[in-house]
């Protein structure tokens, strides 16, 4: 009886329930884009209306990762790109996607994973946005967005 009750505690439940959609910054050929002096923050609403900044003054960086929403079928992101000569960029990146609740166990919280079905940019400063992974679960290391930003000097 001991080995049967020592065998229900033994269950591996994530540490950290959220998942994250990894974004690869691209130029135009191809090769890896860096924002060596311009600094990125993008910020969503939260379902009070109230903002929230997911990616602060972010500089010198080649990828970043965003949460999504659990169970909303679209995300909205707010992308401010200030660069080096004081000019400031806004764009909007819609993301949808389908939730599904993902079990590991009765003793684990509930998790969610997703699939990306589409998403769409402004473009004032982003070029395009393409999906190249669309399934996120608790793999961090996919990417599952190559982002292409307009050439800056």
């Amino acid at each position: 009886m001991l080995i049967v009750i020592g065998a229900c505690t033994q269950i591996d439940c994530p540490v950290e329930s959220r998942v994250y959609t990894v974004y690869n910054l691209v130029k135009e050929d191809g090769t890896t884009d860096t924002l060596k002096v311009d600094t990125l923050t993008i910020t969503t609403k939260q379902q009070d209306g109230k903002l929230d900044t997911l990616l602060n003054s972010a500089v010198g960086i080649t990828y970043y990762e965003l949460g999504i929403s659990y169970t909303q079928p679209e995300d909205e992101f707010y992308y401010t790109l200030h660069d080096y000569n004081g000019n400031i960029y806004k764009d909007t990146v819609r993301v949808r996607k389908e939730d599904y609740q993902h079990f590991e166990s009765v003793d684990c919280a509930a998790t969610y994973f997703h699939k990306l079905t589409e998403v769409e940019t402004t473009h004032h400063i982003i070029e395009d946005i393409e999906i190249v992974n669309p399934t996120v679960n608790y793999n961090a290391k996919e990417e599952h967005f190559h982002i292409y930003f307009k050439a800056r000097d």
